[in-house]
């Protein structure tokens, strides 16, 4: 496994930040989530979210920010743990209220509008990792250019995948969860939600030996940086090259709808993944110039060439364009 933390290659930079981010389905359940903890120590800023897809359709939040000095031995904010442990095995707790809404779409908007809040419920999890495959690390075949580029989302990209099992209680109601897929990641560096014009990044499992999680950023210009891997019976394969064949969005050109993308590995197979939006969680950020972009968390669904049932995240950001 890679070292936990890298705050000692912290820069002068007030945005550079490290990052640990965990995404799980239930297909038996239908239930699924998304947990991000990331820290900034020029700042000395600690932020989580924690998102939650529920059975019946709708969606719960959480989210909190505090001021926090030193991280290295902790990643802990408020009722949220990522816990590591020396044999690679992670341990995933959450104790904590969440806002839930019926429309999944509307969940940033509840400061402004309580309203729109269905619920607010009483949430525990815990959710043991046992990884399947070994940890990759995306900038070790990345280009030059797409490094170049990739800057604007950190300096290092680990991704591993993983069986989950534990428990969900959310009020008064216990999930039992085995034989479900997730995935971690870990990143650091200086990541700018607004300066980047877009990108895309799925996580996709089809089972325990058949994933994959390819990553773009596409420049206002055209460029491309791509990273990523394909997971196929027990061997990480790079993708050398990713080819965005079509993307479709709604009329605000920022909610997506699908995509198709062609694959290309290190020996230069060539895939087809085609990508179906599900609920979306929409989350905004706004620069000090008043400059704004829409992060998009999903659940979608997927397709690799004539393999069906793929599931995980779609995740997209895109700028809010004024012009």
């Amino acid at each position: 496994m890679e070292s936990l933390t890298h705050s000692n290659l912290c820069t002068a930079h007030p945005e550079w930040n490290e990052s640990y981010y965990f995404a799980f389905f239930n297909k038996d359940y239908n239930i699924g989530g998304v947990s991000r903890i990331g820290f900034k120590p020029n700042k000395q800023e600690g932020m989580t979210f924690f998102f939650l897809f529920l059975p019946d359709g709708s969606a719960g939040g959480y989210h909190q920010e505090i001021k926090i000095k030193d991280y290295t031995k902790n990643l802990q904010i408020k009722g949220m743990k990522h816990l590591s442990f020396p044999d690679g095995k992670w341990n995933y707790e959450f104790s904590g209220n969440i806002i839930i809404v019926q429309n999944s779409e509307t969940l940033p908007k509840v400061r402004e509008n309580p309203k729109l809040i269905s619920e607010i419920k009483s949430v525990e999890i815990y959710l043991d990792f046992e990884p399947i495959n070994e940890v990759y690390e995306y900038s070790k075949y990345m280009t030059p250019e797409s490094l170049e580029i990739g800057k604007k989302a950190g300096d290092k990209h680990w991704e591993q995948i993983g069986n989950i099992k534990g428990e969900i209680t959310i009020g008064d109601r216990k999930y039992s969860i085995s034989n479900t897929m997730g995935q971690r990641d870990h990143t650091y560096g200086v990541r700018d939600w607004i300066g980047v014009g877009n990108w895309l990044y799925y996580v996709v499992w089809f089972n325990e030996n058949l994933a994959v999680n390819p990553a773009a950023i596409i420049t206002d210009d055209g460029r491309l940086s791509t990273g990523g891997f394909l997971f196929r019976n027990g061997e990480n394969i790079p993708l050398k090259k990713i080819k965005i064949l079509n993307q479709q969005f709604r009329e605000d050109g920022v909610f997506p709808v699908s995509s198709k993308l062609e694959l290309m590995d290190n020996s230069n197979q060539k895939y087809i993944l085609k990508a179906f939006v599900g609920p979306i969680i929409p989350m905004p950020f706004t620069d000090n110039e008043g400059k704004q972009s829409i992060l998009v968390q999903s659940l979608g669904s997927f397709e690799l060439d004539d393999v069906k049932g793929g599931y995980g995240t779609y995740e997209t950001l895109r700028k809010i364009r004024t012009d």
